[in-house]
């Protein structure tokens, strides 16, 4: 079983950023894919950005890999999104999750991960 805990959303104003975090326990996920994924309201859940545990690439949706970085910290099994410059229509609850199968490339399909977050929510004001 793994688990993992978003914290760091929260209220904002357009232009400001906020950095969200994942802490991930449980059973080895050494192999797996992490990613982020938003849902805002009335709306498809959709792909923020992911890495391969194993590996040093990350990924990103197009319209947000220029304001939008995922990283980790090892030691604390943790995983953080840095927003930027955030629009109001950045509003949603984000999600962290995990795919334990084994994929040259993160899928970006939010039904192929098998573990996730119980989300943290992001409002950001214009």
């Amino acid at each position: 079983q793994v688990r993992l805990v978003e914290s760091g959303g929260g209220l904002v104003q357009a232009g400001d950023s906020l950095r969200l975090s994942c802490v991930i326990s449980g059973r080895t996920f050494r192999g797996s894919a992490v990613a982020w994924f938003r849902q805002a309201p009335g709306k498809a859940r959709e792909f923020v950005a992911a890495f391969n545990w194993n590996g040093d690439d990350t990924y990103y949706a197009d319209s947000r890999k220029d304001r939008f970085t995922i990283s980790r910290d090892n030691a604390k099994n943790t995983v953080y999104l840095q927003m930027n410059s955030l629009y109001p229509e950045d509003t949603a609850i984000y999600y962290c999750a995990v795919d334990t199968a084994w994929r040259a490339v993160p899928a970006r399909e939010h039904g192929l991960y098998e573990y996730w977050g119980q989300g943290t929510q992001v409002t950001v004001s214009s």
